[in-house]
């Protein structure tokens, strides 16, 4: 009979743990991606994962893909009212009006993801942004670094920089505002409109994202020359977002689980992002397009036009100054001790 008590004890205890928490705090998270983007929505998945198994199942994260909920380029303004609670977007998008996002979003000529990733999460970076998400009423987490990515695809060769002048580009933030410099018409368009834009003629030339990304929305079908180095974004940063009061709403080991989980898929995208990449472009070089690097007279120019715009933004807002210059700080630092390093 004792036996018997026992193992319907020890059955009924696994039972329990097995079972999810009848209290679990769900979080509707919206996207700016497609829900089943590679990598890019791959990242969003894997944060998920992470909160609920770090949470043992008291924390839910439910994923909406891009236009479920709010349109994409409204998901900020959505969780800064509490339209939703949560939101995961390329910082980037939001540079307009919170200037500080162009550095961890795509700085030009910037960090490469290693040395921005120490910064962001070790060297103060994440506080000084939070400094400017604070006035949206907006928790920041950084939680997806993105690798380098290509210049772009074009309808034609670049061989000069007068060879840019006069295009339609697909393409924001500060390298936007640099490429202007140089004549080039930027175009702020939705990840899921680039296609139809570029095989359409409505733009010239478009970056989107990493080469495993543009394959799945077909961008190599709808020009043939790919352009690198990726002088726009050497590094960027996707964010999880929460309305401050469902943050605040929240204990601390909740808090605290959710942080967690993202250092988590943080580290996941920084050790996942490259392989598949190489893979994409041998399949593209295969199916036709041109792998090509921009002639170093155009690196130079469009590194003189982004010095240009950095200054200008430097004096416009102050948080960005201080930002920008936290940043330069911390990279003359790794860069020295990469040259003590260095055995060449």
């Amino acid at each position: 009979m004792k036996f018997k008590f026992l193992i319907a004890a020890m059955s009924a205890a696994f039972s329990f743990a097995s079972t999810p928490a009848a209290n679990a705090v769900e979080i509707d998270v919206a996207s700016t991606f497609p829900k089943d983007m590679m990598f890019l929505g791959d990242g969003l998945k894997q944060f998920a994962k992470s909160v609920d198994e770090i949470s043992d199942g008291d924390i839910k994260i439910k994923i909406h893909g891009a236009g479920d909920l709010v349109p994409a380029l409204e998901v900020l303004n959505a969780v800064s009212s509490g339209a939703v609670s949560g939101g995961y977007d390329w910082v980037g998008y939001w540079g307009g009006s919170i200037p500080v996002a162009n550095l961890v979003g795509a700085l030009p000529f910037g960090p490469t993801p290693e040395v921005l990733a120490e910064w962001i999460w070790e060297g103060g970076g994440m506080q000084i942004i939070q400094k400017a998400y604070d006035k949206r009423n907006v928790k920041f987490l950084p939680c997806v670094v993105v690798p380098a990515e290509p210049a772009g695809w074009f309808n034609k060769e670049i061989k000069t920089v007068e060879d840019l002048q006069g295009l339609k580009m697909r393409i924001g933030g500060l390298a936007g505002r640099a490429l202007t410099k140089v004549g080039v018409s930027p175009q702020m368009i939705p990840g899921g409109e680039v296609f139809v834009s570029l095989e359409r003629g409505r733009i010239d030339a478009a970056e989107f994202s990493l080469p495993a990304v543009d394959e799945t929305i077909q961008l190599n079908k709808a020009a043939k020359n790919y352009y690198f180095p990726g002088w726009h974004q050497p590094s960027s940063i996707n964010s999880i977002t929460f309305n401050m009061k469902v943050w605040n709403d929240l204990n601390d080991l909740q808090r605290h689980q959710i942080t967690t989980a993202c250092r988590s898929s943080f580290l996941w995208t920084l050790t996942n992002g490259v392989p598949q990449q190489l893979e994409a472009l041998k399949r593209m070089e295969e199916g036709g397009t041109s792998i090509l690097r921009l002639p170093d007279e155009v690196l130079d120019a469009l590194r003189k036009a982004t010095d240009e715009v950095i200054a200008e933004e430097r004096k416009k807002d102050p948080l960005f100054d201080e930002a920008y210059a936290s940043l330069s700080a911390y990279i003359e630092g790794a860069d020295r001790w990469k040259s003590l390093q260095s055995t060449k």
